[in-house]
C-alpha cells in the first residue's frame, strides 16, 4: 500500500520538484500540498499522513513551530537550505534532513528511511532520559505522572523520582499517548496508574493532578469517555 504524504512549502521551484519526486514513486501518494504552516496545522488536526515533507521558513509559522505545537505522529522529512536548523530537527525527531536543492537519489534515501522504521519491531516499553549525571532508563509500566518544574521535568516512578531537562514536547513524541499521556502543560499521567477522576481533577495515590481544558477531550477519549 502507498504511503500518504504530504508537501509543505512556498517556493513555487521547490514544491514542483518535491512533487515530481513522489509522483516518480509507486510507494508513495501524495495527500495535499500546502504553502503554509497554518493551513497545514489545520489539516494535521483531523489527519495522519505517513510523511510530511517540511519546509522550514514558512512566514509567520515556521516548520520548527510547527512541530514544537502539536504532536505529530507522522515521518518528518525537512526539505531546507538552511543546514543551521538540522540539530534542532533531529531534537524533534525528524526522519531525515534534506538540503535543497536535493537529488532524487538523496529525496530516495530519505523514503527509504521512514520505509525501513515501518518495518522494524515492536516499539520498546521504555526510554533513556538525560540527568544531569547520565542517562536514565525509565520502564513505561513504572511511571506514575511526570512534572513540570521551570525549566525541568520531574518523573515520579514506582521506585524513584528523576529530574531531567527533556520538554513536554519531547515526552509526547516518545511516549505513546494511550499509555502516559498530556493533560495539562505542567503534567502528563500514566492511565494505568490512576485511581479516580472526578471533574477536572485525576487523582494518583494521594497526588491531585489537574486536567486544562486544552487536554481534557483527548484525555476523555483515551479513557474511553
Amino acid at each position: 500500500m502507498a504511503i500518504n504524504c504530504i508537501v509543505v512549502e512556498d517556493e513555487p521551484l521547490a514544491l514542483e520538484r518535491t512533487v515530481s519526486y513522489i509522483k516518480k514513486l509507486p510507494a508513495l501518494h501524495l495527500v495535499a500540498s500546502f504553502d503554509n504552516t497554518v493551513d497545514a496545522l489545520g489539516f494535521l488536526q483531523t489527519h495522519t499522513p505517513g510523511i510530511i515533507f517540511l519546509d522550514i521558513n514558512l512566514g509567520e509559522l515556521s516548520g520548527i513551530q510547527l512541530l514544537e505545537s502539536i504532536r505529530i505522529n507522522s515521518a518528518v522529512i525537512i526539505t531546507t537550505a538552511y543546514p543551521e536548523f538540522a540539530l534542532k530537527g533531529y531534537d524533534l525527531n525528524v526522519t531525515d534532513y534534506l538540503l535543497k536543492p536535493f537529488t532524487f537519489e538523496r529525496f530516495l534515501q530519505a523514503v527509504d528511511k521512514v520505509q525501513q522504521a515501518a518495518i522494524k519491531p515492536a516499539v520498546p516499553d521504555f526510554i533513556f532520559v538525560k540527568t544531569a549525571q547520565h542517562l536514565e532508563k525509565i520502564l513505561f509500566d513504572e511511571v506514575l505522572y511526570i512534572e513540570g518544574r521551570r525549566d525541568y521535568r520531574k518523573i515520579h516512578t514506582t521506585n524513584k523520582k528523576i529530574m531531567t531537562l527533556q520538554t513536554f514536547t519531547g515526552f509526547e513524541r516518545e511516549l505513546p499517548d494511550n499509555v502516559i499521556c498530556r493533560v495539562h502543560k505542567s503534567y502528563m499521567v500514566a492511565l494505568n496508574k490512576i485511581d479516580k477522576v472526578e471533574k477536572d481533577r485525576i487523582y494518583i495515590g494521594d497526588m491531585m493532578i489537574p486536567v486544562s481544558e486544552t487536554y481534557k477531550q483527548g484525555f476523555l477519549r483515551l479513557l474511553g469517555r
